[in-house]
């Protein structure tokens, strides 16, 4: 868990103030509070009185700073620091006349206190600048909130967003803290997705005699159109709510690859680029089926995709939206979104790193002109004004709660921790594979339309423990969800989707 800082100590040994840690031939004895007379003496240097009662190095000591004897080889620090305290003394012996005895005195007190000042400022810079673990100094600067981690989560799963990262991570959660998952019923892969979410689309919320029980689960992440008087009837009344968001005009791209097959506004068209010079061609907003050629990410909040875009309508949804969500990702910056949403969730820090899940090949994307772009804008302007919105208010959370430096360094420390498990847990150094290339058949994710799905293959000769935390963090959506369901269901017939653990 990217290292916390232990402070460790021998119980049997006695207290010793800061100067005596930094310096210990300084040290003043236990209990010391006023002039004790004594005498040092040196091992190698004989005795040379000095008046007003110092002798360097044995002698009466007049009072002030005392110090265990020592052997070593040159003079030690006591002895540079007596010196001083003497070379004092006779300055002031020629101005003060009878303050002999005071300034040595005064001198190492005022020595003490610069001693703790700059000890104090040394641990100030090392929290400020030292990224070892914000977490051990967070309090000095209103750190991580306090608290047991929040277990009751809704996640609306938006389409076409890094959303399926985000549902691995939250699976990984469920399984880790045996909490339970809100799942499709039956044989289904989704919650009633592209209609409005019912609750009865859960496994586990019967009907008796037409009314449904009040059955409440942990976390629900799968995909589903917004309906929030449903969800309340399964989640509890304290359950987190947020979702994710990504640039409208690379969210249609990768609809258009992903769902080439199945929507028939994209099975018409010949390209992107073809759909986007004349949109109306090919879309007709009477088949559900289109619900990904516009607008989707505003379709999956609830809303009408088709809708008009009056300036009163867009805000009043927007504002409904910020009402609910506590927190709206953003998918071009999932590193900085999934340091706010741990910090929201107070989870330790593995609890959110993760690889990407569902991500297609550099060959499966469509590279587009600046004008099919500024179409695709355009096409979906619902889409645009909710993505400016929650992206511009995604930074200001940042900036408010841990400021650039801050945010930074727990981007690196998620980063770093990240490049170690694909260190401990892939082979090739983490590459992503194709389908052909992943040799686990279990591990192979789905491939719908022309996208090119990517996978991993997990180091051979991974001890039990860590082959099942490795298996978590690659394990393709589908094969996920239906691991859980036999976990959470185990008397219910398996969904019909390979997975581990048969």
């Amino acid at each position: 868990m990217g290292g916390f800082a232990q402070w460790m100590g021998d119980p049997g040994s006695a207290v010793r103030t800061y100067p005596d840690l930094l310096f210990p031939d300084l040290a003043a004895p236990a209990g010391f509070l006023g002039p004790r007379p004594g005498v040092l003496r040196h091992p190698r240097v004989g005795p040379a009185s000095l008046s007003g009662g110092i002798m360097l190095p044995s002698g009466p000591v007049s009072p002030g700073c005392h110090s265990r004897h020592h052997r070593q080889d040159g003079p030690s620090s006591r002895h540079v620091l007596l010196t001083v305290l003497e070379a004092g003394r006779r300055v002031t012996s020629s101005q003060h006349g009878g303050f002999l005895g005071t300034a040595p005195l005064l001198a190492c007190r005022y020595f003490r206190v610069i001693l703790l000042l700059l000890l104090g400022l040394t641990l100030l810079v090392l929290a400020r600048f030292l990224l070892t673990d914000l977490e051990l100094v967070s309090p000095l600067f209103g750190g991580q909130a306090k608290g047991p981690p929040v277990t009751n989560i809704m996640f609306l799963k938006t389409h076409k967003t890094a959303s399926s990262t985000v549902l691995n991570i939250l699976y990984r959660f469920a399984e880790t803290h045996n909490l339970s998952v809100a799942l499709p019923a039956g044989l289904h892969v989704h919650l009633g997705y592209p209609r409005l979410f019912l609750a009865h689309y859960v496994e586990g919320v019967e009907g008796v005699e037409g009314v449904e029980l009040q059955q409440h689960f942990n976390i629900m992440c799968n995909h589903l159109r917004f309906n929030l008087p449903e969800v309340q009837k399964v989640m509890p009344n304290n359950t987190f709510y947020f979702s994710i968001l990504r640039n409208p005009v690379f969210q249609l791209e990768s609809s258009f690859i992903y769902y080439k097959t199945y929507t028939p506004a994209f099975l018409r068209a010949p390209s992107l680029d073809a759909f986007l010079a004349s949109p109306r061609t090919f879309y007709n907003d009477s088949l559900l089926k289109n619900v990904y050629a516009k607008n989707n990410m505003w379709f999956d909040f609830g809303f009408d995709p088709n809708a008009p875009r009056e300036e009163g309508y867009v805000r009043a949804r927007i504002a409904e939206v910020e009402r609910r969500f506590q927190l709206v990702l953003i998918a071009e910056h999932l590193d900085e979104s999934l340091v706010l949403l741990r910090r929201r969730l107070r989870w330790a820090l593995d609890d959110v790193v993760a690889f990407r899940i569902n991500a297609r090949s550099a060959r499966s994307v469509t590279r587009l002109a600046p004008e099919t772009r500024e179409r695709a804008r355009s096409w979906c302007a619902l889409d645009w004004r909710l993505y400016e919105h929650f992206n511009r208010s995604l930074w200001g959370q940042l900036r408010a709660e841990l400021g650039p430096r801050r945010l930074r360094g727990e981007v690196e420390r998620l980063r770093a921790r990240r490049r170690e498990l694909a260190t401990l847990c892939l082979q090739d150094g983490g590459a992503p594979k194709n389908r052909t290339q992943i040799r686990d058949p279990r591990l192979r994710p789905y491939q719908p339309g022309r996208a090119d799905i990517l996978g991993y293959n997990l180091r051979p000769g991974l001890d039990n423990q860590t082959l099942r935390v490795c298996q978590r963090l690659v394990m393709p959506e589908l094969q996920y969800m239906a691991r859980l369901y036999a976990l959470q269901f185990p008397e219910k017939p398996r969904k019909n989707i390979p997975f581990l653990g048969e």
